[in-house]
């Protein structure tokens, strides 16, 4: 281990510093794909996240992804949909409007994204992905009040872009577990928003999609874990398709994907060994901490 590592402080509940994310698991049969590729690469995943959205897929389906999850010990974070890039918005598809594409537009939008927070809490699923403020802010009021399950965690999505500490703080003042940060961010601006977020977990892409940037950073994945613990190690994949929104039409694609993803958890795996962040300082499945589902 190296030696600086004593500098970095918070921890998960479990007292690891790290922990493996696949990202893109579009549906059951991406699931299963990334559990039996983690078996075979020896990959601890701790949490698997769906971009595509709680609203396409059917109940059986995330039934089905929550037994694998608490099956497993594996947190299953679906995202909370709708947003502006898939609506009639005008504002998200003009030249300036990436900044717009998460938003959830008006009242409407907001009250389906929270309705289908509830149809996933229903079905046992404990982890939702959070791309806009105000719909954050009204989850964090409504599992405060008892209507979403008070075990129900929020991530918030790297399309809600954290930049600075002082709004990472913010987010997390208005409930959420953890933060999606910026994937340019530098270590030294990574360490800030540790300082300002306390023990909350960042998470962090140390591959990311090209329409994110696609920033390949395994060479300082260590610094990252360093600066930034507790971190869920992200791995996205540079010069792919973008598969959103996905379904059986996209199917062998997106497994084929969730499989490359593990491949790619591998490598980081073996890059922070070779820089001196060794396997003690993770925890995978079943920790304390984890959003894991619950079968209904």
């Amino acid at each position: 281990m190296i030696d600086e590592f004593a500098a970095a402080t918070s921890t998960f509940p479990d007292g690891s510093r790290f922990r493996i994310e696949i990202p893109s698991v579009e549906g059951p049969r991406c699931m299963e794909r990334v559990l039996a590729e983690a078996a075979r690469h020896d990959v601890p995943v701790a949490r698997v996240s769906q971009g595509s959205g709680i609203e396409l897929l059917t109940d059986a389906e995330i039934s089905e992804m929550v037994a694998m999850g608490a099956g497993e010990g594996v947190e299953v974070c679906l995202f909370a949909r709708p947003a502006a890039a898939w609506d009639v918005s005008a504002v998200a598809r003009a030249a300036a409007g990436a900044a717009f594409a998460s938003a959830a537009r008006g009242a409407a939008h907001v009250a389906a994204a929270i309705s289908q927070i509830q149809r996933a809490g229903a079905l046992g699923v404990r982890s939702v992905l959070i791309a806009d403020i105000g719909v954050l802010a009204l989850f964090g009021r409504l599992r405060a009040e008892g209507v979403i399950p008070p075990d129900m965690q929020a991530k918030v999505s790297v399309m809600l872009a954290v930049a600075n500490p002082e709004t990472a703080r913010v987010l997390v003042d208005l409930g959420a577990d953890t933060v999606n940060v910026s994937p340019d961010l530098t270590v030294d601006q990574i360490g800030e928003v540790r300082e300002a977020i306390g023990d909350a977990p960042i998470d962090m892409y140390i591959e990311s999609p090209d329409d994110i940037g696609g920033f390949v950073r395994y060479h300082e994945v260590a610094e990252v874990v360093r600066r930034g613990a507790p971190v869920y190690v992200k791995l996205g994949l540079r010069n792919a398709p973008i598969i959103y929104p996905s379904g059986t039409h996209l199917e062998e694609t997106a497994v084929r994907l969730s499989a490359e993803r593990v491949r790619r958890a591998r490598i980081a795996l073996d890059a922070l060994e070779r820089q001196g962040v060794t396997r003690d300082l993770m925890s995978g499945p079943g920790a304390t901490g984890l959003a894991i589902p619950v079968e209904a």
